[in-house]
């Protein structure tokens, strides 16, 4: 089994669905007592001032401390490594410079489970920087040629705004999750196929079994590709 980087923190609420993920796969696979092998760094969200370098449309700054972070995973032994947020991929080129280990991106495992299913068109919801910035939505259109339909701009505000004051504190409200329920039918009835829960902590509110129309955990799919990588398949 090979050692899995995990760079996380961002926020420590959906970090924590990462690391179980990761070893309820390993074990499934491999039974017993079996887990993952696991290196972490855990960055304090307000103290490391991503939070503050995100808002301010900082993404340089922000590169440049989430890769000197990456270099330290990768120091301590992991063999490959998962940034465990969605919104942070913006600075994946600057991390996967700094490092030598593999950098498993989280658009391509959600753009592979796509192709799997026949998905052409995806709805998208996460923070306003991933709806609204390429470096998600373009990543699925060139690599898989997967069109993505995102909210208006009023419901990714709305879906933003649960994400920074709700989830990332660990707050769960059934109209929050009905609000995105809705947001989620409105993208399904402009032709997404699927909906993709694009921002880590929004597993954490709604779930397959609250409607019909398929979802993508990201969480999952990226965890589920790690696992797969360590076992070498």
């Amino acid at each position: 089994m090979r050692t899995i980087g995990i760079l996380g923190g961002m926020s420590w609420e959906s970090t924590q669905s990462y690391y179980q993920a990761l070893n309820q796969g390993i074990n499934k696979a491999l039974g017993g007592f079996h887990s993952a092998q696991i290196v972490m760094i855990s960055v304090d969200f307000a103290e490391a001032e991503i939070e503050t370098l995100q808002q301010q449309g900082d993404w340089q700054t922000a590169g440049q401390l989430l890769a000197s972070a990456s270099k330290r995973i990768e120091k301590a032994g992991a063999e490959c490594l998962l940034l465990a947020t969605n919104t942070m991929h913006n600075v994946a080129p600057a991390i996967e410079s700094a490092i030598q280990i593999p950098f498993l991106h989280i658009a391509d495992a959600t753009g592979e489970k796509c192709q799997r299913d026949g998905v052409t068109r995806v709805g998208l919801i996460g923070t306003r920087f991933t709806m609204e910035q390429a470096f998600y939505k373009a990543r699925l259109k060139e690599r898989f040629g997967i069109d993505v339909v995102i909210p208006n701009e009023q419901e990714r505000a709305e879906v933003h705004q649960i994400i920074f004051d709700e989830l990332c504190h660990g707050l769960i409200h059934d109209a929050s999750r009905a609000r995105y329920l809705d947001i989620i039918t409105s993208l399904h009835q402009q032709g997404a196929q699927a909906v993709i829960l694009g921002c880590t902590e929004i597993a954490l509110l709604v779930e397959q079994h609250h409607t019909q129309i398929p979802l993508y955990d990201t969480t999952a799919l990226h965890a589920s590709k790690a696992v797969e990588w360590a076992l070498g398949n």
